[in-house]
């Protein structure tokens, strides 16, 4: 009897089995790859419609009941669902642009990639349909018919000292453009679900909580409050901080900074409204003892607004802590009372005299010939001062040309002077025989009061009152 080597045996009846699964594998294989020579893959969605394992003539009809059938949900930012039916815009499977395309495009050896990736096909105007009735349906949505609330980038609110940040708004403002291609797109891809808010459909702030612009604004929104300034007026202050600065910020819609430049405008012409003196009525106590109310002129405090407002825009930006005068155009003695101190000259219209008196001593006094009133030339009332002196002029106006020794102006062309060629001062000779304006002096007066004047020294024109 002959040996049988029944590992041997065992080891080739193996590999006839191997043999036979492989072959069975393959004839499976082509036989489903026959099958899928007029069938769609697994998995397989055209412009929204299922034709998963459908024979190519039977995903026509599936097609063509997808489009009776459509329905196309609209989810608005605030969760409510408008529809759009595709019988309502006249929507129709486009048979003469029909699926077949994509049966010439695929290999049916490759069935088996469908059973883990979708084939998802999108065929260009697969559907059709009437566009005026899409537009009316559109129009009469709720979303573009309801109480519109604009989007708001986040703001800023001053409040005990500093700036807090305003949650930004969204709103419910349709980008119509956006939504009319999102929902004419949707309904040719045979989408059933359209949210608004995840395809940009709606107007969006531009600035929200995280942006990174945000906490750079309220920084320099609260360096900006954190100036104060002191500004003093020999015995008053005024304080200016964050709790008037804020009302001027503001913040633009790219969130810069903005500092309202009239409004610091006008706070500073608010500080020369209340400080500035120039032309302030005064009471004046007169050499022959009466009290008389001096109004106008040019003397005294004036801030320089255009100057300070400059300056005062610089130290907000720079948050700055200080104490500080404003800057002046022109300064008077100490604020008070009446701010013309123990020197200046006196012109007594009415009496037609001069007096000048230094830290407190009559230095001289004198008639005096002022301004023809008959000629419209009078003499301007108001307190004054010496803009400057000058030993030898010429003063000129309309036909005349006048030489004098000493001229001393204290409101442009209009000051005191010599005139050597009146042969007397004093009582009306000013109402028939007046100055274009100026105040004629006897020569030693005028030398007197010009060896001790000095530029600034106040001079009170006035008139007593009957």
């Amino acid at each position: 009897m002959r040996n049988i080597n029944v590992k041997k045996f065992f080891k080739s009846k193996d590999k006839a089995n191997i043999a036979i699964l492989i072959f069975s594998i393959i004839l499976i294989y082509l036989l489903i790859s026959v099958y899928f020579t007029n069938h769609f893959f697994f998995n397989t969605v055209i412009n929204g419609a299922d034709v998963s394992l459908k024979s190519y003539d039977d995903a026509n009809n599936i097609i063509r009941n997808y489009t009776r059938n459509y329905k196309l949900q609209l989810v608005e930012r605030n969760g409510q669902i408008e529809e759009i039916v595709g019988q309502d815009i006249g929507l129709k499977y486009n048979e003469t642009n029909n699926v077949f395309k994509i049966c010439h495009k695929k290999s049916s050896f490759k069935w088996v990639i469908s059973l883990f990736k979708n084939q998802k096909y999108y065929v260009n105007d697969l559907f059709i349909y009437n566009q005026d009735s899409l537009e009316n349906k559109i129009n009469k949505l709720n979303c573009l018919n309801k109480a519109i609330i604009e989007p708001h980038n986040v703001n800023f609110k001053y409040s005990n000292g500093s700036y807090k940040v305003i949650k930004e708004v969204y709103g419910n403002k349709i980008n119509k453009g956006k939504m009319n291609e999102a929902i004419k797109m949707s309904i040719l891809e045979g989408k059933t679900k359209l949210d608004l808010n995840k395809e940009f459909c709606y107007e969006n702030p531009k600035y929200t909580l995280n942006s990174n612009k945000v906490s750079k604004t309220k920084d320099l929104l609260n360096k900006y409050v954190s100036t104060k300034i002191t500004y003093i007026f020999e015995n008053k202050n005024e304080i200016l901080d964050g709790n008037i600065i804020n009302e001027w910020l503001s913040v633009d819609e790219n969130l810069e900074t903005v500092i309202d430049e009239k409004a610091v405008d006008k706070y500073v012409q608010g500080l020369a409204k209340k400080y500035d003196t120039v032309g302030i009525a005064r009471k004046f106590k007169t050499s022959i003892g009466k009290i008389v109310e001096v109004e106008g002129g040019l003397y005294g405090w004036k801030i320089n607004c255009t100057a300070e407002t400059k300056v005062l825009l610089e130290n907000i930006r720079f948050g700055e802590t200080l104490e500080k005068e404003p800057i002046y155009i022109q300064k008077s003695l100490p604020r008070g009372e009446d701010e013309i101190g123990k020197t200046y000259v006196e012109v007594n219209i009415t009496r037609q005299h001069l007096w000048f008196y230094k830290n407190g001593r009559l230095i001289s006094e004198g008639d005096i010939v002022t301004g023809d009133p008959n000629r419209g030339c009078s003499t301007v009332l108001g307190t004054y001062m010496l803009n400057y002196k000058q030993n030898g002029a010429t003063l000129s106006g309309l036909n005349y040309e006048t030489e004098v020794s000493y001229w001393m102006p204290f409101f442009g062309n209009i000051g005191i002077h010599d005139a050597t060629w009146r042969y007397s001062f004093g009582g009306d000779i000013y109402k028939r025989n007046g100055t274009h304006g100026c105040v004629n002096v006897p020569l030693d007066l005028a030398k007197a009061i010009f060896d001790n004047i000095e530029e600034g020294t106040p001079i009170i024109c006035y008139e007593e009152q009957e």
